[in-house]
């Protein structure tokens, strides 16, 4: 075969017939196939038109290869009409020809049609082979389609592809898109022969659907895969590895895929490709072994921008802010990659929560410049950072303009946002318009127009609100929904009516009900109430300092030193500490953070001495800090 570059195959598909032929004249298809491959490469519809009127005056249209070639580059070039002309033209049609174009329409989602070709091919006397099986069966379960996949299924049987390994693993995927859990694991253990593939697809259903427990079925299914001589490849440990999270034993099992890809030389770095170490990345950062994930990172020798986004990701999500911002930095400085969208959304938190709005809008403009702005992921990361920031104005020009095919996280995102500045009608009103268009709302949305009203005092519509999503949506109370119920009757004094509605609660009360009645029994000074809710938050979180610190400060406040003494015994006989606040403030692009009774900032000399000032100015104007209760709470 000639080896042509882009810029030889334009300028020889100029030439005239002759010349072309005297080119290539031992056998011009070959040429013509790379072109094609070349164009389907490159998706140039412009190159596969001049290749095809190549291959009409070469007249070779009736070449299998070519014609198949040819089919296939108008499909990749997203122009199915044509493929389907070419494929009109060919009198006799073998099997390789008509899977071409079907798979072609699945590629451009035109998926009545490959099924429609499929039943014009099976009148014929063409038989489908397992290629043309496998693309209709990814089509059912994309679909989410168990009919029609159990039609292909008994078409399989007919035929007798069933046993066929690549037409059986097909087989088990389709069942687990369509959550037929059973029915794939059941083709599973009728297979006679099974490859790497198949056991990465029973995995990947257990993983998927969650239906099975981590630490037995799904290990035991990676133990016996090795057992029964397969050695699970990238794709197989990609698959466990988002599993190990959380809980120590499952970091283990982390701990232990990450020895085995080093032993068995996995490829986490191979070019373009570092899938698993990104995957490695994600798991130690959500173990919050970040130092563990850097380390993967940096011994990735091709790190592409899903790398990047990974470790950025990582560091946001565990709250170190300044280490994202500097890596989001270095991506582009050091290794001049361009970040994406899903690498602005990464980032972003850290905006809304360190950098501040000037460096939230920089982010808005890289998007606008990129035309990433009406990416609905990355506007409601926009929407929620402008809300945090300050700026209610921009991420409300986001949700109207930018965010072009919204979703129930925008629509929630921008309730929320009004909560969160204390528009509780606005939010109502947005809620309302969301339910009228035919959007459900989720936990989420009912959760921000709750609090929306609970800050605005809106008792009446929260009620209404909380009643209708009870009823007719059919959603089920969670602890979040009725920790703002309880908040928003305590927050405008009906304390007897909220906790009427802990007693009434069709689940049992956590922590976060009663810690809601704490603190608006401690807004309305209801004593009574806010002990009785204090003895069920310590009784349910008997570990948790901040309980014991929050009552220590109450007692101080009303100068019972006895209680105070006896809240303190408690906790150091349980051995807790609370960690300190921390406040930070960012000045000429430097952040600077403050723990409480903090002396280590180099100029904390001069802060100290201007707060002292300020004290006596808070003195002068006739407000007089209780400097006394100020030092009992620092002690903790």
């Amino acid at each position: 075969m000639f080896i042509f570059s882009a810029h030889k195959a334009f300028k020889l598909i100029h030439l005239s017939p002759r010349y072309y032929a005297s080119a290539t004249a031992l056998d011009p298809s070959l040429s013509l196939l790379h072109l094609l491959q070349h164009s389907i490469s490159h998706q140039s519809l412009k190159l596969t038109r001049q290749s095809h009127a190549q291959i009409c005056l070469l007249g070779l249209t009736k070449h299998p290869f070519i014609v198949t070639k040819l089919i296939s580059a108008y499909s990749s070039c997203k122009n199915p009409v044509d493929s389907q002309l070419v494929f009109d033209s060919v009198l006799v049609k073998n099997v390789y020809i008509y899977n071409t174009l079907i798979n072609g329409y699945a590629k451009n989602c035109l998926y009545d049609e490959s099924f429609y070709l499929f039943n014009q091919m099976s009148q014929t006397s063409v038989l489908p082979d397992e290629f043309s099986l496998s693309i209709l069966l990814k089509i059912s379960g994309d679909l989410r389609n168990i009919f029609a996949g159990k039609s292909i299924h008994a078409k399989c049987i007919r035929i007798g592809l069933v046993s066929d390994t690549v037409v059986a693993n097909s087989l088990m995927s389709s069942y687990l898109k369509c959550e037929s859990f059973l029915e794939s694991l059941k083709m599973f253990d009728e297979m006679p022969h099974r490859n790497v593939s198949s056991w990465n697809v029973i995995v990947s259903g257990c993983a998927t659907l969650k239906e099975h427990d981590f630490g037995s079925d799904i290990w035991t299914y990676f133990k016996n895969m090795q057992i029964e001589g397969f050695n699970p490849d990238e794709f197989t440990v990609s698959i466990l590895l988002p599993l190990c999270r959380s809980e120590n034993e499952k970091l283990n099992y982390g701990r232990e895929l990450h020895c085995y890809v080093v032993k068995n030389e996995l490829q986490m770095d191979s070019g373009s490709d570092v899938h698993l170490g990104c995957c490695l990345i994600d798991m130690y950062s959500r173990n919050n072994k970040l130092e563990l994930g850097r380390r993967v990172f940096s011994q990735l020798k091709h790190r592409n921008v899903y790398a990047w986004t990974a470790i950025v990701n990582g560091y946001v999500q565990q709250g170190y802010f300044d280490e994202g911002l500097v890596l989001f930095r270095e991506m582009q400085r050091r290794d001049g990659i361009e970040p994406n969208k899903v690498s602005l959304v990464s980032i972003l938190p850290a905006f809304s929560s360190l950098a501040g709005l000037v460096g939230g809008r920089q982010i808005h403009g890289f998007a606008i410049r990129k035309e990433l702005n009406h990416e609905v992921s990355l506007c409601n990361a926009l929407i929620d950072m402008y809300s945090k920031c300050g700026s209610l104005y921009c991420a409300r020009q986001v949700f109207e303009y930018d965010c072009i095919n919204k979703d129930v996280i925008s629509w929630s995102s921008m309730i929320s946002g009004y909560g969160l500045h204390g528009k509780g009608e606005e939010a109502i009103i947005l809620y309302d318009k969301m339910v009228q268009i035919g959007i459900k709302p989720d936990i989420i949305t009912i959760v921000g127009v709750l609090s929306a009203c609970g800050r605005s005092g809106l008792v009446d519509e929260g009620f209404r609100i909380y009643s209708y999503v009870v009823n007719y949506f059919e959603i089920k109370p969670t602890l979040e929904i009725c920790s703002c119920m309880v908040d928003m009757f305590g927050r405008s004094g009906q304390l007897d009516r909220a906790l009427d509605f802990i007693k009434a609660m069709p689940i049992e009360p956590g922590p976060s009900v009663w810690g809601a009645l704490v603190n608006t029994s401690i807004l309305h000074e209801n004593s009574g109430m806010r002990d009785l809710a204090y003895s069920f938050l310590i009784q349910m979180e008997p570990d948790n300092p901040s309980n014991y610190v929050s009552l220590s400060n109450l007692y101080a406040a009303s100068r019972r030193w006895d209680v105070v003494a006896e809240v303190r015994t408690r906790m150091k006989e349980r051995g807790l500490r609370k960690l300190p606040g921390c406040s930070w403030i960012s000045i000429n692009s430097e952040n600077h953070s403050f723990y409480v009774a903090d002396k280590a900032h180099p100029r904390s000399d001069m802060i100290y001495e201007m707060l002292d000032e300020l004290i006596l100015a808070m003195k002068g104007v006739g407000y007089s800090p209780d400097l006394e209760n100020s030092t009992q709470i620092c002690q903790h």
